[in-house]
């Protein structure tokens, strides 16, 4: 599956047939390879340590831990290509030696397919069980089920997990070539920085009753006044932080168009040549406009995907 997004990679089959049947799963479970990922430490699971791209460190079930108290696990996510089951389980990390903890955030667009396939289930999973204890319907607490893909309340009430989706638009204006502009912003809500501006993708969630499409034309407008035309879709990943689908466009706007921020949602926001990104993306300092550094997006987001999208657009 080429030209990806670094987490919409997977060779994992999720086996969604298994879930349900208790006698299967106790004997994957004895077989199984197992994934620890501790929420507790920023979703910190473990990978082999050395040089070279990052390998999750899976452990077997006699060697894993039980799931800490209130925490969700084992999780079944599937079975791998030589039929192999794997399950996640939320606990403090042990000391395995030759070893070292890494985050999603960190390493994601590091991994190979099938380790960036089973780490981002695990994190969405654990994310979604950690949020949804009790039941919306009546209040009660609930308790995982269906190898982690479901809760279910003392009444048989059952919830099975959801995510948030929300659209990210890389807004350009149409022109190739180096002097060819991107429009980025800074969040409003981000922490600051001294010495670094980070500017991304504009983004925002999906609303009740409005398209993916819908949601591009109005961030983007109440973000930061400007209108927006031939919408793309570029491609989607999870980003479990705590539970979003992220939908990537990119969408052509005239940057005559003046520039106006709602201060509640951006900060800053500015235009970009192709010549400036690919500098940034180099290493070489670019001027933010107030004496900052300008930032981009760590290399796991699916903003940095559409942003080296923009950039390697024919000429």
């Amino acid at each position: 599956m080429p030209d990806l997004p670094p987490l919409a990679r997977t060779t994992l089959d999720r086996a969604a047939h298994r879930r349900t049947d208790r006698g299967w799963l106790a004997d994957a479970w004895i077989r199984a390879r197992v994934l620890v990922l501790d929420s507790a430490d920023d979703g910190r699971t473990l990978a082999h340590a050395g040089t070279g791209p990052p390998r999750l460190a899976l452990l077997t079930s006699d060697d894993a831990p039980g799931p800490a108290p209130g925490r969700p696990g084992p999780m079944f996510l599937g079975v791998e290509p030589d039929g192999v089951p794997v399950f996640a389980v939320d606990a403090p990390l042990p000391a395995v030696p030759g070893t070292r903890p890494v985050s999603l955030r960190e390493v994601g667009h590091l991994l190979s397919d099938r380790d960036a396939g089973i780490l981002t289930t695990a994190q969405a999973l654990t994310n979604w069980h950690l949020r949804h204890g009790y039941s919306p319907a009546t209040g009660q607490p609930t308790e995982p089920d269906e190898a982690g893909w479901s809760r279910i309340g003392p009444t048989g009430g059952r919830a099975w997990p959801r995510t948030d989706p929300a659209m990210i638009v890389l807004v350009h204006d149409g022109l190739a070539g180096p002097d060819g502009r991107c429009l980025l912003g800074n969040n409003a809500a981000w922490p600051q920085s001294r010495g670094r501006l980070r500017f991304s993708c504009l983004a925002g969630f999906v609303e009740p009753g409005e398209s993916a499409e819908a949601a591009v034309l109005r961030e983007v407008r109440e973000e930061v006044g400007v209108t927006v035309d031939e919408i793309a879709y570029a491609g989607s990943q999870s980003w479990p932080f705590p539970g979003s689908l992220m939908l990537g466009f990119l969408a052509r706007a005239d940057a005559a168009q003046p520039v106006r921020l709602d201060p509640a949602e951006i900060a800053h926001a500015r235009w970009f040549t192709r010549r400036e990104i690919a500098a940034v993306l180099a290493g070489e300092p670019v001027d933010a406009g107030d004496g900052r550094r300008v930032g981009l997006p760590t290399p796991t987001s699916i903003a940095y995907f559409l942003i080296r999208r923009w950039l390697t657009l024919p000429a």
